[in-house]
């Protein structure tokens, strides 16, 4: 089913860029919801909803892969994305725009603890030439948008990204890809704040958090590698729990 792509003056407005992702995704499942699209039915080329839509190439790709992910939708090489029968066991389910309190994003960020931290012990020992480079060009993009003092959001993400694919197994790629990059807790809450340090400050530490995580994956130390990840993810965790201590307190003042 091909639908014809918006004039200029109907393309949907934008609210914010980290939420262009999910609105693509909501905007397919909507057409779902109200028959639009039929299981079977073959979803418009990556060009076509890059024209309805109105955002860019790598928006449709990461909407794409959060709907593979929730078994939404299946991709076929060379022949395009189909839709799904809906899997009536697939309960699973995190609502992205529930991410509202410093309780949810701790919830999420306490899943992600031991997830990653076994997909980076288990990439030290299966990456490849080119998952080691894969990891070495989004460090150095990450570096590069930090000295531009530029988003680096979607660096953050791909790197993560970029460990779950170094552990050869597509389940860890799903669920981060699933997740997407909202689940960073800075396109959520103001993490810097928290910590009271300047948002350069703390994006260098996020990098040399980063770089001790690859070090180790590329060295294939897996238990480096876990215990790198772990800490990384613990030290956002400490700082949330930090303010959310400090928000409970004030209340009961």
């Amino acid at each position: 089913m091909i639908i014809p792509p918006n004039t200029p003056s109907t393309l949907p407005r934008r609210r914010r860029s980290r939420s262009l992702t999910q609105e693509v995704v909501d905007g397919v499942l909507a057409q779902i919801q109200a028959g639009e699209l039929k299981a079977g039915d073959r979803l418009p080329t990556e060009s076509e909803l890059m024209n309805l839509q109105g955002v860019s190439r790598t928006v449709i790709r990461e909407a794409i892969s959060r709907l593979q992910a929730a078994g939404v939708v299946e991709t076929r090489h060379g022949i395009g994305s189909f839709v799904r029968e809906p899997d009536l066991r697939a309960n699973f389910h995190i609502d992205l725009n529930d991410l509202v309190t410093i309780h949810d994003v701790l919830d999420v960020l306490q899943l992600r603890q031991s997830m990653e931290s076994a997909a980076a012990g288990i990439a030290a020992l299966k990456r490849t030439q080119h998952d080691i480079d894969a990891l070495n060009t989004v460090l150095a993009e990450f570096q590069q948008l930090l000295e531009s003092s530029k988003e680096t959001v979607d660096a953050d993400f791909r790197f993560h990204l970029a460990v779950a694919q170094a552990t050869g197994n597509r389940y860890f790629v799903e669920f981060m890809s699933y997740l997407g990059q909202m689940v960073i807790p800075r396109t959520r809450i103001n993490t810097a704040s928290l910590g009271k340090e300047t948002q350069t400050r703390y994006l260098r530490r996020v990098h040399d958090e980063h770089q001790e995580i690859a070090k180790a994956i590329i060295d294939q130390k897996p238990l480096l590698a876990s215990k790198a990840m772990e800490r990384h993810l613990s030290k956002s965790a400490k700082r949330l729990r930090t303010s959310l201590e400090t928000q409970e307190a004030a209340t009961q003042d």
